[in-house]
């Protein structure tokens, strides 16, 4: 086989397991050719002739693999995302491996679906995300924890949400389909996969392969009434437990723009862009190949 490596150099603790990775999967004949990062590359420079690979594998966090799902958009080629960040919450959503080595009999034998990935226009510049976009108390949770998530991994998250606990609320007004909807409180999240930090799930639904999106508006006030919705999503494992309160208002779209008063910072994948509402969103349906597990393929075909 022949691979191409897109190696973050940042990502997560920097414990270099992609290197475990090659020397697992490397046999007679087979080619490596790996290509680093700080985060700063043209991913799609990194990516000009990742046609001619048998696969691509995407070393770092859930930004870095959502930057070469969306530069090898449409193209078909199979991307393997290798959990190298803090969060991994794509791999966590596909039920994929995490260990090096069986991530290398992954690459070698796992089966492929194409999943939709989500286009972010803002600012004048275009985003892709595969998980996750929002603004607001999420946002804040993000550029709060990105200090300190290297040192503690997922707790940093958990932290940030508590400091961020009283966060600005705004008004919104959405356009889903060219429908309009009016409604206030700290954040909105739009979702392609539907689990978050520590095994969470935002929504009972899971479909990152129909073309549409799921709107969730944070309608609390403070991040303290959404902790009921929390232990929903605890609980809500294998999709069983459809219970969450009025607090989230969930919509359905394959278009949205979102208007905020007053403006909200903006996340994606995980990645603070540092700009603000006013955005759009267009969901890309099934525009990215990835390798699955033989779970993550029961789960989604």
């Amino acid at each position: 086989m022949k691979l191409l490596i897109i190696n973050n150099l940042v990502s997560g603790f920097g414990e270099g397991s992609i290197y475990d990775f090659i020397r697992a999967f490397a046999a007679n004949g087979d080619e490596v050719c790996m290509r680093s990062t700080d985060g700063s590359a043209d991913f799609r420079k990194l990516l000009h002739d990742a046609q001619s690979f048998d696969l691509v594998v995407a070393s770092g966090g859930d930004g870095t693999v959502a930057a070469v799902c969306y530069a090898l958009r449409d193209t078909k080629v199979p991307i393997l995302p290798f959990p190298a960040g803090t969060a991994n919450l794509l791999a966590l959503n596909l039920a994929s491996p995490f260990e090096p080595h069986a991530l290398s009999q992954l690459a070698r034998s796992g089966k492929t679906l194409d999943f939709d990935i989500g286009e972010l226009e803002i600012g004048g510049d275009t985003f892709g995300f595969s998980l996750i976009a929002g603004a607001g108390y999420d946002a804040a949770i993000m550029q709060s924890a990105e200090p300190t998530k290297r040192l503690f991994g997922p707790i940093a998250y958990f932290g940030a949400a508590v400091i961020n606990a009283l966060a600005q609320t705004s008004r919104f007004t959405l356009s889903l389909d060219g429908e309009t909807v009016e409604s206030e409180g700290m954040g909105i999240l739009l979702l392609n996969f539907s689990k978050i930090q520590f095994d969470i799930s935002v929504t009972h639904d899971n479909s990152p392969r129909d073309g549409a999106i799921e709107v969730v508006i944070l309608k609390a006030s403070t991040g303290f009434e959404l902790i009921p919705d929390v232990i929903a999503g605890l609980l809500d494992r294998d999709g069983d437990f459809d219970h969450r309160t009025d607090v989230l208002e969930i919509h359905r779209a394959h278009d949205v723009e979102v208007f905020a008063d007053p403006p909200m910072e903006v996340q994606y994948d995980g990645e603070a862009t540092k700009l603000t509402t006013p955005f759009k969103v267009r969901v890309l349906k099934e525009a990215c190949r990835l390798v699955v597990s033989d779970e993550g393929y029961e789960l989604f075909r």
